[in-house]
């Protein structure tokens, strides 16, 4: 039986993760909080992994506030890149395999169309920059690892765009929503899924990927759909903007193209839409 560490696990994905898991018997899992197991701390990790015979390592744990990175690029890239070395380390010296998240903001969004894995990184934040540091680490360590560029993640778990629309909403408040960044949300649970099927699939196509929901829309289309399939759109005071000022800069279109992705793994591509129309209802079923 494949056994998996799975970091990060207080946040979305790994919760999403955790979720997906009784779908895969023949894996197990162990999941552990930066309290548990902080992967900043060689010594720790190694002996954590000594004490375990793992095959696969999923490495949810990430600085994730774009903002905030801005005025602590230290931390962002503690969390996001030097640890990211350590595990990688690690992970090599165990001969374990290295699932790692990362993101779109690794590009500076002036493609204007979807963008590949071969195409030029640029992150213009700091929170791209130390995401795609944490990138270069692994490719430079690992020969056994997969690393996943996603996009806009949301879930029926912890603080994300999804949920805050949501909560606005319902304590009837206005929004005002940017439409100047063109991106895909996608359902953290399609990743989770997705990352499970790879696991149990014993996939040997190591490499980068892009892997996000199928098309496009900007923030404030983003918030609309929600709103729209929440019967709540006619209730809100919903206004677009074109000029939201954010501390950190944002690439203005960072739309995925997962065609290698859909190429090499047998795995369905799920329409953003459609995604969201799932989370929502069973949002709605479990009140």
């Amino acid at each position: 039986m494949k056994k998996i560490l799975v970091t990060g696990a207080n946040g979305q994905l790994a919760k999403c993760i955790k979720n997906a898991a009784p779908h895969f018997p023949d894996l197990q899992f162990i999941f552990v909080s930066k309290e548990e197991l902080d992967i900043q701390d060689a010594g720790l990790l190694r002996e954590f992994f000594q004490k375990n015979n793992y095959s696969h390592c999923i490495n949810t744990a990430a600085y994730t506030n774009v903002e905030k990175a801005e005025s602590e690029p230290e931390i962002a890239f503690t969390i996001n890149a030097e640890a990211v070395k350590i595990l990688a380390t690690v992970c090599k010296e165990m001969n374990v395999i290295l699932f790692h998240i990362s993101t779109d903001y690794v590009f500076d969004g002036i493609k204007n169309s979807p963008y590949i894995e071969t195409d030029p990184t640029n992150p213009i934040n700091v929170y791209g920059a130390s995401k795609l540091k944490g990138e270069q680490y692994i490719q430079e360590i690992l020969d056994k690892f997969f690393i996943f560029r996603t996009s806009w993640l949301y879930s029926q778990y912890g603080h994300n765009f999804l949920r805050t629309i949501i909560k606005y909403a319902d304590e009837g408040k206005p929004l005002t929503i940017t439409t100047e960044q063109t991106g895909t949300p996608t359902n953290a649970n399609d990743l989770a899924n997705a990352l499970l099927q790879l696991i149990e699939q014993d996939s040997i196509n190591y490499g980068v990927y892009h892997f996000s929901n199928e098309g496009e829309t900007t923030w404030y289309g983003f918030a609309e759909e929600i709103l729209r399939q929440r019967g709540k759109l006619k209730d809100t005071n919903l206004a677009k903007t074109n000029h939201y000022r954010t501390f950190a800069a944002r690439p203005e279109y960072s739309v995925l193209d997962n065609a290698k992705f859909k190429n090499t793994f047998t795995v369905p591509a799920v329409n953003w839409l459609e995604s969201l129309d799932i989370v929502i209802k069973n949002l709605l079923d479990n009140k």
